[in-house]
């Protein structure tokens, strides 16, 4: 017996959905039918067990095309993921007050936004850093070529400034223990302004053609680009190079992380035991079903035989990194994390700052009203998730925060 449930509509492909005991909304089934009706999707749609509603096109879905992609499958935070390092620090080494802690890496990460993220942002660099400068040379070519082609994306924006930076909403910092009280650092971010910026601009040109080519989809959201059309080869290098811009602002902030950790610790430690660094987020070319296809992960991680991926619970519950197994149906992903149960506007008015203290306690973390759509009963449970695709990974260490940085 399969352990994902079969959606069927007519004029669409099937939706394969990993959903079993996980709540799943009415909102997130329709789009998900609708993006099961574009006449380029390969063999079906496959939907996490995170699965929730999402600007355009949804959250915790995999998309596998042939001939055309949907730039809002792969969505705006483009190349967004997790990095985790296991450390040979244990939890007894860790100080008995981790307010210091915190602060630690509030100030060696800027995190947050402030003046609409004008001048003075205190969630982006004032000073860029001599040795992220040089990072950027790896990224400075391509954007160059991107913003010749594309002007627009270059408007009131440096990306340097950002690189290294963690943002707001889910964005996070950790320090984690596991179940052999092992100290990790993990922490997730993306492309930052400048792969939103990419992500916005292509999904708009993408609904310029679609009016201009007077094609009906059922959302206008899901506007593509047909391969050997105009935008279709500029969009796959774009969306490659904010996928490399994410991948180096999360090493860059994992050196941070470190470092601010050294200066904070009596005890010397190491922190590349185990390290692991993907994205949830992204598209890349792969073969399934031994087609050559273009798959596009939104809220979703690749989970190939051998693959090594991060699963986050909220910042009150447990984590996971995991191993794939390589579920064929399931185009080799998983979930990239427990998934919204409520939006954020209903979590404000649902939970009060109490509630927020309540779930969060034991971490070291914010328990002010500003990060209530982010308390941990926004998100589903973490635990019936896990179950619900324990087909696709197998758990290899369990982690539980405790200390969280919030953008």
């Amino acid at each position: 017996m399969s352990d994902y449930k079969m959606i069927t509509e007519r004029g669409a492909v099937p939706i394969k959905a990993w959903i079993e005991g996980v709540h799943f909304d009415e909102n997130a089934r329709q789009q998900l039918i609708n993006t099961a009706k574009l006449p380029f999707v390969f063999k079906w749609v496959a939907a996490m067990p995170d699965v929730h509603w999402g600007l355009g096109a949804t959250v915790g879905s995999v998309v596998a095309t042939q001939g055309a992609i949907v730039p809002a499958a792969v969505g705006v935070d483009i190349g967004c993921g997790m990095a985790a390092c296991r450390t040979t620090l244990v939890a007894s080494d860790l100080p008995d007050n981790l307010a210091g802690i915190r602060s630690a890496l509030e100030r060696a990460v800027p995190h947050g936004r402030t003046n609409n993220g004008g001048a003075g942002d205190r969630g982006a660099w004032s000073n860029v850093p001599g040795h992220y400068l040089a990072a950027w040379k790896r990224l400075e070519a391509g954007y160059g070529r991107l913003v010749q082609q594309y002007p627009g994306l270059a408007r009131n924006a440096d990306p340097t400034n950002q690189l290294g930076t963690l943002g707001t909403g889910n964005h996070f910092i950790e320090i984690c223990l596991d179940e052999e009280q092992r100290v990790w650092f993990m922490l997730h971010s993306g492309s930052r302004g400048v792969g939103n910026r990419i992500g916005t601009h292509f999904i708009e040109l993408a609904k310029r053609d679609l009016r201009r080519n007077n094609r009906n989809l059922p959302d206008e959201n899901l506007a593509y680009f047909e391969e050997g059309a105009e935008h279709f080869q500029p969009y796959v290098e774009a969306v490659e190079w904010a996928q490399n811009y994410a991948a180096l602002n999360r090493e860059l902030m994992m050196g941070a992380v470190v470092a601010a950790m050294t200066q904070n610790m009596a005890k010397p430690f190491a922190a590349d035991a185990l390290c692991v660094n993907c994205h949830h987020n992204y598209v890349q070319r792969e073969t399934h079903y031994g087609q050559d296809v273009l798959v596009t992960r939104k809220g979703a991680v690749r989970a190939g035989s051998g693959d090594l991926g991060i699963i986050p619970g909220s910042m009150g519950a447990r984590s996971f990194i995991v191993r794939g197994k390589g579920n064929p149906e399931s185009f080799c992903s998983c979930s990239h994390g427990a998934g919204r149960r409520m939006s954020r506007t209903q979590a404000k008015k649902h939970f009060s700052l109490a509630d927020h203290k309540a779930a969060t306690e034991g971490v070291e973390c914010r328990k002010d009203k500003d990060v209530i759509d982010e308390t941990p009963g926004a998100y589903k449970d973490i635990d019936a998730v896990m179950e619900a695709q324990k087909e696709l990974v197998e758990i290899m260490h369990t982690l539980k925060q405790v200390v969280c940085v919030k953008g």
